[in-house]
């Protein structure tokens, strides 16, 4: 982060922190949705309390930056930019630890020929977070790294949106379901794809202050 931040160490590393904390956030996600499928309640619920604890970090580690960013007057011309950003990763994880809630509340019937598939959808739309978190990494410490990644993320969103597109094809196909499950299985392919959404829209951010960062 020296190119951005030649003032104090300690924002490098809460920046570097809270990142992590997305990234892993990201991980125990796909793991959890893995547990759900497999009807792993016991490490369900172990990920699902991991996720809240980490997404409650974040927000901490968030609002010190924040607060570090004012207080000490750190790189004013780059600080909506950077606060921008920190909210809208935010929602990656919010993303992520909501999806699992839901998961939590309402106990969907996920029939067997989907549980793969559901997996699946998951493992895409994590990888475009990591993606957008590595994008992210980059805009702090080598800003022409960051459309390495951010085409990653791109991919992937488009990925997830076809795979999520045909589990409700495929799902609403099926005669052997009632009308409410089809319904309930839609929600959640719904549900698990916003995660992809999400971090297309940090993406969006990230084209625009990189090219802010560059001229």
């Amino acid at each position: 982060m020296a190119v951005l931040f030649r003032t104090t160490k300690a924002l490098e590393n809460s920046i570097d922190e809270y990142l992590d904390d997305v990234s892993q956030g990201v991980l125990v996600f796909v793991q959890a949705v893995k547990n759900y499928m497999n009807e792993n309640k016991s490490s369900f619920e172990t990920h699902l309390k991991t996720i809240d604890k980490l997404e409650g970090k974040a927000d901490d580690l968030r609002r010190n930056i924040e607060n570090d960013l004012y207080l000490h007057s750190l790189i004013p011309e780059h600080r909506g930019d950077v606060l921008g950003l920190l909210e809208s990763m935010d929602d990656v994880i919010d993303t992520a630890k909501e999806t699992l809630n839901q998961f939590d509340v309402e106990r969907p019937f996920i029939p067997d020929q989907f549980k793969p598939r559901f997996v699946e959808l998951a493992e895409t739309t994590s990888k475009a977070a990591e993606s957008v978190v590595l994008a992210t990494r980059a805009f702090f410490k080598e800003v022409k790294m960051v459309k390495d990644h951010l085409h990653k993320v791109y991919f992937y969103e488009k990925e997830a949106d076809k795979q999520s597109d045909q589990i409700k094809r495929d799902v609403f196909a099926k005669d052997d379901l009632e009308l409410s499950q089809k319904f309930h299985l839609r929600y959640f392919a719904l549900h698990i794809d916003t995660l992809a959404d999400n971090a297309e829209r940090v993406a969006d951010r990230l084209s625009i202050y990189t090219i802010k960062r560059t001229i």
